[in-house]
């Protein structure tokens, strides 16, 4: 389980059909920095004390080796998660849980994360006071902190906890009068790919202040599972975009995946999963790019 210990602040109503995030009061987050500041971020506490990666940090889209099929690499620290961020809670032990990124979406608002990130499943409806903060780095928020205006999860994963269905979206109130997107930036979402490419995958530890990141092929482990495997996705990457067909000029790829699915995203800190992209990710995709805001502002 990739999300580090879940806290029980979640909102109380999950909607028939598609779980929407409810109206303001269930499911949305306040302003931004209403709460967090640079001295609560540094006193952030990690969900789970594992000890920090080590190792040289690796520049995003550095042309590193290609892992050998089979093969089983080292995550190493990012210089760079632009469009990449962790996701904090409102509570008592303030740590970050997840990971979350920016995918392109006509409102330019919208992120993407696994939905055990966002809904408990199983009824237990949506999480309140959640904020991203884009490349968090050690208490530093360098592109802001952005409040949440609403949550979609599918009515699979929020009746069942079904592990098929573990992606979820979120659509971000405006910072500044401008949308995420027009700062950051996005990476594509893709659908129906196929099981085996190279992926980069960038994410958030809870027991570090800074993301780690890897490359490997993608494998099939079910009809409708992926997986990844490179050391040191540990709790608190869940929601770790897989991004493939990377330009390191225009540092923007193709999301096929993100962490999450068959055990939550993995019981090992070397074997992740994701659920395939398929139709149904496509058109929850597209009816959480239907709740985006438009234009910044």
């Amino acid at each position: 389980m990739r999300t580090g210990a879940l806290v029980a602040a979640v909102a109380a109503l999950v909607a028939c059909g598609l779980a929407v995030a409810p109206p303001a009061g269930d499911g949305r987050a306040g302003p931004p920095g209403g709460f967090w500041n640079r001295s609560q971020l540094l006193g952030a506490a990690p969900l789970l004390g594992v000890a920090p990666l080590g190792g040289p940090a690796l520049p995003l889209g550095e042309s590193r080796a290609v892992p050998s099929s089979g093969e089983t690499p080292a995550a190493r620290g990012a210089v760079t998660a632009l469009r990449v961020g962790a996701l904090f809670e409102r509570d008592a032990s303030g740590a970050h849980f997840c990971t979350a990124s920016v995918v392109d979406s006509p409102g330019q608002d919208l992120l993407v994360t696994a939905a055990h990130c966002l809904n408990g499943g199983n009824g237990a409806g949506y999480k309140s006071d959640i904020v991203f903060i884009p490349d968090y780095r050690d208490g530093a928020a360098p592109y802001g902190i952005w409040a949440v205006q609403r949550m979609l999860v599918a009515p699979q994963w929020a009746a069942s906890a079904d592990p098929d269905y573990d992606v979820g979206f979120v659509v971000l109130q405006p910072h500044d009068g401008l949308n995420i997107e027009q700062v950051l930036g996005a990476n594509r979402l893709g659908y129906d790919t196929a099981s085996s490419y190279l992926v980069r995958v960038t994410g958030y530890p809870s027991s570090s202040g800074s993301p780690i990141t890897c490359r490997n092929w993608t494998t099939r482990h079910s009809a409708t599972q992926l997986e990844f495997d490179c050391d040191g996705y540990t709790d608190g990457t869940s929601g770790s975009p897989w991004v493939t067909g990377f330009d390191p000029a225009s540092r923007t790829g193709t999301i096929v995946g993100v962490i999450g699915g068959y055990q939550d995203g993995g019981d090992t800190a070397s074997v992740s999963y994701s659920s395939y992209f398929g139709r149904a990710v496509q058109q929850l995709y597209q009816q959480a790019a239907a709740l985006g805001s438009g234009t910044g502002g």
